[in-house]
């Protein structure tokens, strides 16, 4: 059954009107209330300036914190998948040690609060992992090309230790959420396809595979879609490590500029879109697996 085509009606009308009454009513009481001065002027010199010492436009902080939360989003998002997935099928396996592991790595992240388990991975585990990952000295020992394709890919290269132990966190985090959300999708597949399956002559893990994989895919994308959503905004969280992503430097700018309410509304406006976008790209997707199981 092909989707249904929405249409804009008065009552659609009529609700914008009141939403957009409503906000200008808030605002103008905010601007009684706080005597505030607001100057959107500078905002857009906060992406782009221009550097005389390079002769062309460069990012500014927003603009950097920017692109370092799509780089977090984008490999976060990644790594999560990769650790959920994992795990995931652990949580289903026959063998006790691999339930055992995945529940203890689930239930470990899900009863800790986000921000606990941050300081607790930065100051105790990174802290240790990075040196022995020696990222430091293969990067005083890269080339040009390769610190180039790693700004590309990962921002800043003297600042990629902290990048990188931020993206871990963030991903082990999520990674949990995620393993819990394939556990269900795999669950969810009637117990006949596995009985069908073996009756084939497949073993469990070409049943898993093969059969099984497929169809819990197509479960769980809506539930990933909204996870991997969530995975931008608590990216927000690793600000306090440091992690210079665009609520770090929103609050430098904050600070610094005294823009208090200008600098919010635009990183809130940023986190909006990322997140609408990727939205309308999970809905597109949910659209064309739908239109795929129907043929």
């Amino acid at each position: 059954m092909p989707p249904r085509k929405l249409r804009f009606g008065w009552l659609d009308a009529l609700i914008l009107a009141l939403l957009g009454g409503a906000l200008g009513y808030v605002l103008h009481q905010a601007q009684d209330h706080f005597h505030y001065n607001w100057d959107w002027r500078l905002i857009p010199g906060y992406f782009l300036r221009y550097d005389p010492a390079q002769g062309q436009w460069v990012l500014n902080l927003l603009g950097q914190g920017l692109l370092a939360t799509i780089r977090l989003a984008l490999w976060g998002s990644l790594l999560a998948a990769l650790i959920g997935g994992v795990m995931g099928v652990c949580r289903v396996a026959h063998s006790l040690f691999l339930r055992l592991l995945s529940r203890s790595y689930v239930e470990l992240i899900r009863n800790m609060p986000p921000l606990v388990f941050i300081f607790i991975f930065y100051f105790f585990i990174s802290s240790q992992l990075m040196p022995a990952l020696d990222v430091e000295g293969w990067l005083v020992d890269a080339g040009p090309t390769t610190l180039s394709v790693l700004a590309l890919l990962f921002g800043p290269p003297e600042l990629l230790s902290n990048f990188l132990s931020g993206l871990i966190c963030l991903a082990l985090f999520e990674g949990a959420y995620v393993t819990e959300i394939v556990r269900a999708g795999i669950e969810a597949v009637p117990k006949g396809q596995w009985e069908g399956g073996r009756a084939l002559g497949l073993n469990s893990r070409q049943v898993l595979r093969e059969i099984v994989l497929p169809q819990a895919v197509q479960r769980v994308i809506p539930p990933l879609a909204g996870q991997f959503i969530s995975l931008i905004k608590d990216s927000s969280l690793i600000s306090l490590i440091s992690i210079q992503e665009l609520t770090f430097t929103g609050t430098e700018l904050a600070v610094s500029s005294g823009q208090v309410f200008e600098v919010w509304l635009t990183v809130a406006a940023l986190y909006f879109l990322l997140c609408f976008i990727l939205a309308r790209l999970f809905r597109r997707l949910e659209l064309r697996l739908a239109r795929h199981r129907q043929r």
